[in-house]
């Protein structure tokens, strides 16, 4: 990647999605991550599979093997592979996970924000805190503006 290419990027997150053991993902969303990426909304630099075992072992699970349903296209996911996630990242992802479970690591660019992201650090601004609110956060408060607007 050259100078001009990390100056054009945009902010880059993961996500650690689990599957519970009774349910392994099925390939259902799938189609709504290639849009998004066919809109440009946002580029996958990696995606990794890993099972956590019952007795605490993790082992990687390769696209190809996770047994989709569907006619799916996994060329685009299985290629993806930046070199950003690496096996200390899958080890710290597997820690999150409830030993039987399998998860999906993403790791994308939201290009949709690089123009911005871009201007800024032409400007010497630099990102200094980020966070996410966890959706569960946002029901509990929408609940209780509901019960205090009756």
């Amino acid at each position: 990647m050259t100078e001009t290419d990390i100056d054009a990027l945009g902010p880059v997150d993961y996500l650690v999605i689990e599957f519970p053991n009774d349910r392994p993902p099925d390939g259902s969303a799938l189609p709504m991550l290639r849009d998004l990426v066919e809109r440009g909304i946002i580029r996958v630099l990696d995606l990794a599979f890993v099972q956590k075992d019952a007795d605490g072992s993790l082992a990687g699970i390769d696209i190809a093997d996770m047994g989709l349903e569907g006619d799916l296209d996994i060329t685009l996911f299985a290629e993806a592979g930046s070199g950003l996630l690496d096996d200390a990242d899958r080890r710290e992802a597997g820690a999150a996970l409830e030993p039987g479970c399998s998860a999906a690591i993403l790791v994308y660019e939201n290009r949709w924000a690089a123009p911005f992201a871009s201007a800024l650090r032409r400007n010497g601004a630099q990102l200094v805190a980020s966070g996410r609110v966890p959706m569960q956060s946002i029901l509990s408060s929408l609940d209780l503006v509901d019960t205090e607007s009756l």
